[in-house]
């Protein structure tokens, strides 16, 4: 498999990861959160990252196979010698603004856990001031006020 074909594999997965998480991202944003369309997103990225993975091990082993050491310098060597370095340097930007949007992704889902969090918290204290307990009978104050009626 030539280096070319490789990262253009890579390119191809990273763009599909891409749509992904502006998927999710649209998700995250919207006022209705679906979350078994967010599960289904989770399953596919994860499925996507171990791909890219393979790839990218892949990748390595030709690059080592061939005499070319390990790290950036060696990458873009191997490259520039297969004829195919603007399709590496396109690699690797592809590869950075999936980053970024992952990690705004996940912004997104640790700020919606704090709101998700708050709500809750909101929504227990409400609860405790009510006259009435979970299982529906009436609290001990709730009591009081009848027995003193």
């Amino acid at each position: 498999m030539s280096l070319q074909h490789l990262l253009e594999q890579q390119q191809s997965r990273l763009g599909a990861l891409t749509r992904l998480l502006e998927n999710e991202q649209e998700q995250l944003l919207s006022g209705h959160i679906d979350g078994p369309w967010l599960e289904t997103i989770a399953l596919e990225k994860s499925r996507l990252l171990t791909l890219l993975e393979e790839t990218e091990t892949t990748r390595s082993r030709i690059q080592h196979r061939l005499g070319y050491g390990s790290g950036g310098d060696a990458a873009q060597q191997a490259a520039h010698d297969a004829g195919c370095l603007e399709t590496w340097r396109d690699t690797l930007e592809m590869a950075a603004h999936t980053a970024r949007l992952n990690e705004r992704n996940g912004h997104l889902v640790h700020a919606r856990m704090a709101h998700n969090r708050q709500m809750l918290d909101y929504i227990h204290r409400i609860a405790e001031k009510s006259v009435y307990s979970p299982d529906g009978r009436a609290t001990s104050a709730q009591r009081r006020l009848n027995t003193s009626a």
